[in-house]
């Protein structure tokens, strides 16, 4: 688990890094202080300390969207909602499912950025700015495979951007709102293929309820276990999740 964490550890820093270029390479300053009256010393947070601090609480959210999790988790939601269980399974599992198939299905990706970028970094054989450098270009073949070209080109033309000689000349400021965007066509057309059958067994069952008279009765209550027996029997679980880890495409060479 160590070893697939330091990986994200380099994605992390290829968020942070290009934001902090553009200030000076001075180290930051956590504390900043002022003599006062009577010989003491006053101590202040400076404002690039917050703004780092600010940016940390972002950086997960943002590398979360640079990876599988976005289809992931928003696949096994509409499953959950598809079943009818409200809170079956809680929402710390259906994360906890998402982040774990996300290490799964992105390890190639994080072994590469560990292997050019991070490994060569903390051996100090190459500088900085060169394993930003090489660890973006992994997660660029990633994102590229699994973005349509019209959700490409839509925000190439929004931002107005120049034809790009290669892909991977690709901006991430372009690159990242149409990854997005693709994967949230993708986790929907998935969510929709997967309510079929558990909304015919809701229309069965309610159909049986009205010719019997039975108004009064709750469908949802009446075909909750019916769902559960049709999703055990084809062993659901399984078959949600292998057909996820299938569904995206190999990076781009």
């Amino acid at each position: 688990m160590i070893r697939k964490l330091r990986p994200l550890a380099a994605m992390i820093c290829c968020i942070a890094a290009p934001m902090a270029m553009g200030q000076d390479a001075a180290a930051i300053e956590l504390l900043r202080t002022a003599p006062v009256a009577g010989g003491g010393q006053a101590y202040s947070l400076t404002l690039q300390a917050l703004g780092l601090m600010t940016l940390l609480t972002l950086l997960p959210a943002i590398v979360l969207s640079m990876t599988a999790f976005t289809r992931i988790v928003i696949v096994l939601g509409l499953l959950r909602q598809a079943l009818g269980a409200a809170q079956t399974p809680p929402n710390q599992v259906i994360v906890g499912l998402s982040l774990f198939l996300t290490f799964f299905v992105m390890g190639p990706t994080l072994n590469e950025v560990q292997r050019d970028a991070l490994q060569p970094y903390v051996a100090e054989s190459i500088p900085f700015e060169t394993a930003l450098q090489r660890a973006v270009v992994p997660m660029k073949k990633f994102m590229l495979a699994q973005t349509r070209e019209s959700d490409l080109k839509l925000f190439m033309d929004l931002a107005k951007t120049p034809p790009v000689k290669a892909p991977l000349d690709t901006p991430l400021s372009v690159l990242l709102p149409s990854f997005l965007t693709s994967e949230l066509r993708t986790a929907f057309t998935i969510g929709f293929l997967i309510y079929i059958p558990f909304l015919v067994i809701d229309l069965v069952v309610a159909s049986v309820l009205m010719s019997m008279g039975m108004m009064m009765v709750s469908p949802v209550m009446i075909a909750l276990p019916f769902k559960f027996l049709l999703f055990v029997l084809v062993d659901g679980w399984a078959l949600i999740l292998g057909s996820l880890a299938a569904s995206f495409a190999a990076p781009l060479p």
